[in-house]
C-alpha cells in the first residue's frame, strides 16, 4: 500500500496537547495515535458503533421521556374547552 505525507498546520496547543497525552496514555507515538484517531473518525462502522452507544435507552429512559411528554400534552380547558372561541 502506498502511503501519502500530510502536514498539518494551525494545531493549537490544547489539541497539541490532548494528542500528545493520548499517545502517551496508549504507549504509542504521536503519529500513530493520530492515525487511529483520523481511520475512526472516517470510519462508517466505527462512527455508527459510537453512535449507538450514545443514542442506547434504557427502559428507564424511555418511562422518563413518555412521562415528560405525558405531562406537556395536558389541555388547558379554560382557554381550549368547548365553546370558548
Amino acid at each position: 500500500m502506498s502511503t501519502t505525507q500530510i502536514t498539518l498546520r494551525d494545531v493549537d496547543a490544547e489539541l497539541s496537547r490532548r494528542l500528545r497525552a493520548i499517545s502517551e496514555e496508549r504507549g504509542e507515538s504521536l503519529n500513530r495515535t493520530v492515525l487511529d484517531l483520523l481511520r475512526d473518525a472516517v470510519d462508517l462502522e466505527t462512527r455508527r458503533t459510537r453512535l449507538r452507544r450514545y443514542v442506547t435507552w434504557t427502559p428507564d429512559d424511555l418511562d422518563e421521556f413518555t412521562a415528560a411528554l405525558r405531562s406537556q400534552r395536558v389541555v388547558d380547558q379554560r382557554y381550549w374547552g368547548v365553546g370558548t372561541c
